[in-house]
């Protein structure tokens, strides 16, 4: 019993310690989302539409590209624990590999995506802001996703405030540029919404070589993943990643399909209901980067202790680590379904009779958000938990069951065929993340059965 106390009072404040700056970074990475929706609407819900039809797509894809990458955490964090740093290194370079491998294809496809949205029947000038807004951030992906190898390593290392720091400021930065080039400020062109594209870029850019440095003047950072090793690709290590990898990437895929479709959806609506989705679902986006954080360090805690040959921690970290992403998701439901005009205000001029349909839309659809946070916060840390332990397979499976099977066809019937339209899209996400944290929940108990009878 007195083991017992020790691993629940020794993982909660290593836990802690660790979700707290990832949580900060997530948050800070999706900040920059958030100041581009904040500014863009000052340019009018037009703006405000392309941004939403663009980010979802662009979300989409990169998702995709950086949960596959988030094979580098368990690989890195399982090594680490077992003190085999030679594999640290190796499975650091070939995640910069993999990130050039993952961004070819999407940059071609977020380049010429615009002919899907005209058969998806978007809004024609929708399309044409979206379209030139993609093709100004797609520049920034491939840093991006360098970028995020190099964190995952760090993260995986119990190093994470540093990291945290070039993110805060990236945000300080994007809000920057964003003012700069979107409305022609500093002697710059006015660009308009193509300006909060090339901000997203040039934000990604500095990411990646603020962490380079960091990475090659730390030195134990340097000892652990040079880069001066970076030549040919190491296959077995990146077959290794791939296999853990692609399953995560597809898991966050099928997830961020889910919220696109119901974009894709509203924006059949017109331009209206779209602008009122994004600053709902930006708004949501936000507070999720909390649990995420939460479910990155889960993942971490897990890996280390299986590393170090500690099953009844590793049960335990992940409980602990589903708890405290419900208990932060429950206050920001309590703060969506008391204070939604207010958070809508943020972004609209409330005002503004033009505005009035737009704000009517967003407060309900805060209204089904405060629903579903705590299914999203359980669902994201139970995953980051089973990736610890390097199980992604099935949670592929729950997911595209949960996300594809349930949610996209009860928001469907829901918004359509009963004619809810926004809020009925909306509680398909409701169901589809329910279904989502129950089943990988399940699953991780199923697991920590083991663990726990294993120690």
């Amino acid at each position: 019993m007195k083991r017992l106390h020790y691993i629940i009072h020794t993982e909660i404040r290593e836990l802690a310690f660790l979700a707290g700056p990832i949580a900060i970074m997530q948050v800070g990475q999706v900040a920059n989302g958030f100041v581009d929706v904040l500014m863009v609407g000052h340019l009018g819900s037009a703006s405000l539409a392309g941004v939403a039809l663009g980010n979802a797509t662009y979300y989409l894809f990169a998702l995709v590209c950086i949960g596959t990458l988030m094979a580098v955490g368990p690989m890195v964090s399982q090594a680490y624990g077992a003190e085999d740093h030679a594999l640290i290194g190796r499975s650091v370079r070939q995640g910069l590999w993999l990130s050039v491998m993952l961004a070819a294809p999407v940059f071609f496809v977020l380049w010429n995506v615009s002919y899907v949205w005209e058969h998806m029947n978007q809004d024609a000038d929708t399309i044409v802001a979206a379209q030139a807004y993609l093709q100004a951030a797609v520049w920034g992906l491939l840093p991006f996703l360098w970028f995020i190898a190099l964190r995952s390593f760090i993260e995986a290392v119990s190093r994470p405030w540093l990291v945290t720091l070039i993110i805060l400021t990236g945000v300080g930065l994007n809000a920057l540029a964003n003012y700069a080039l979107m409305f022609g400020r500093f002697g710059l062109p006015a660009l308009g919404l193509v300006g909060t594209g090339w901000a997203t870029a040039i934000v990604n850019c500095f990411m990646l070589l603020a962490t380079i440095i960091l990475v090659q003047r730390r030195s134990r950072f340097r000892t652990l993943a040079s880069l001066r090793l970076l030549r040919l690709p190491d296959w077995p290590i990146l077959r290794e990643l791939v296999r853990i990898g692609l399953p995560i990437g597809t898991s966050y895929g099928l997830e961020v399909t889910l919220f696109s479709t119901v974009a894709f959806f509203i924006g059949t609506l017109g331009p209206v209901p779209l602008a009122a989705h994004q600053i709902a679902i930006q708004c949501a986006a936000l507070t999720f980067m909390v649990p995420l954080g939460i479910g990155i360090a889960t993942s971490v805690r897990v890996g280390q202790a299986v590393g170090r040959k500690d099953p009844v921690r590793a049960a335990w970290a992940g409980y602990l680590g589903m708890g405290l992403a419900a208990l932060f998701m429950l206050c920001t439901s309590l703060m969506y379904w008391l204070f939604p005009r207010p958070i809508v205000g943020l972004f609209l001029h409330l005002d503004d009779p033009a505005n009035a349909p737009s704000i009517a839309i967003g407060v309900s659809l805060l209204g089904i958000a405060a629903v579903f946070q705590v299914f999203d916060g359980l669902q994201v840390s139970a995953a980051g938990a089973l990736r610890g332990l390097k199980d992604t397979r099935r949670p592929m499976v729950i997911c595209f069951f949960s996300y594809w099977l349930l949610g996209i066809p009860v928001a469907a019937a829901l918004g359509f065929w009963l004619g809810l339209e926004a809020q009925g899209f909306w509680w398909g996400l409701v169901i589809g993340l329910f279904a989502a944290a129950l089943l990988l929940g399940l699953r991780f108990w199923r697991h920590s059965l083991r663990l726990r009878s294993a120690g």
